[in-house]
């Protein structure tokens, strides 16, 4: 048998095993499931940020399982097993693959997506972005939902044209700030999701751009924190200029060591 079969047919033998051997295991369902498998995808989510090859094995492992839970929970609802999930993923690709399992040509990536988003309209969706869960994250979720219009050709022609774009939806917060507004809020909103869309024609990942700031920060003001602790100061008692100067010393260690 094909080892990764019989990788496979081991970790259902152990879900079996674990649902009619272990109690915890045993009192799972969907619901006290779902916010384990949010967080593994997070855990995963920072291996790959960190290129931490071993973890991501380790990670991808874990969602592994709770799939395969899942699916054991459907089994035992007598709603769907194992081989009813993989076979519908199975029959899905094949059909949204027209380029590879048909006789439809194409030229590029973009071309692919496109063709993604009206199969999926065939099928009997009623709205290209019906596919975009509900509870992403607002970043994400802005940049699937510009995604999913593009496919279907409601896009910007080209990147100079975006950035008059964000230049205007910047403008007006300003404006917006200025006057103290209420619409201060939504008009930021529009300013991040202009951005969002720039970051597109640029091929930045915004999440991931915004991830490794969010890292670079940590790093600096935790080697500032030491800093501090090691000339014996307190950092509760520290004014903004005092805790500068430690900034701007974590700044050149980091540089350096970079």
């Amino acid at each position: 048998m094909d080892s990764r079969l019989q990788a496979f047919e081991r970790l259902l033998t152990i879900m079996d095993d674990l649902r009619e051997k272990c109690p915890w295991d045993q009192k799972q369902t969907f619901e006290t499931l779902r916010p384990l498998t949010i967080e593994e995808t997070y855990e995963l989510a920072d291996a790959i940020s960190n290129n931490d090859i071993e973890s991501i094995k380790g990670e991808v492992g874990d969602l592994f399982l709770h799939l395969v839970f899942y699916s054991k929970l459907g089994e035992e609802s007598e709603e769907f097993n194992v081989t009813d999930v993989l076979n519908q993923i199975c029959d899905k690709l094949v059909h949204r693959h027209p380029h590879i399992y048909g006789d439809i040509k194409v030229q590029n990536e973009e071309e692919v997506k496109a063709n993604w988003e009206k199969l999926k309209l065939k099928e009997g969706k009623k709205s290209v972005l019906e596919g975009v869960p509900v509870s992403l994250p607002a970043l994400v979720k802005a940049t699937r939902i510009q995604e999913k219009v593009k496919g279907i050709g409601f896009e910007w022609e080209n990147p100079e044209d975006v950035w008059k774009k964000v230049e205007e939806e910047l403008a007006e917060f300003k404006v917006e700030v200025d006057s103290n507004s209420e619409n201060i809020e939504e008009e930021f909103g529009d300013l991040l999701f202009s951005l969002v869309n720039y970051s597109r024609f640029i091929n930045i990942s915004p999440e991931n751009a915004l991830a490794k700031t969010n890292n670079k920060f940590i790093t600096r003001f935790r080697l500032m924190e030491e800093l501090i602790q090691q000339d014996l100061l307190d950092i509760r008692n520290m004014n903004l200029q005092e805790m500068d100067i430690y900034w701007e010393k974590a700044k050149k260690i980091i540089i350096k060591h970079d």
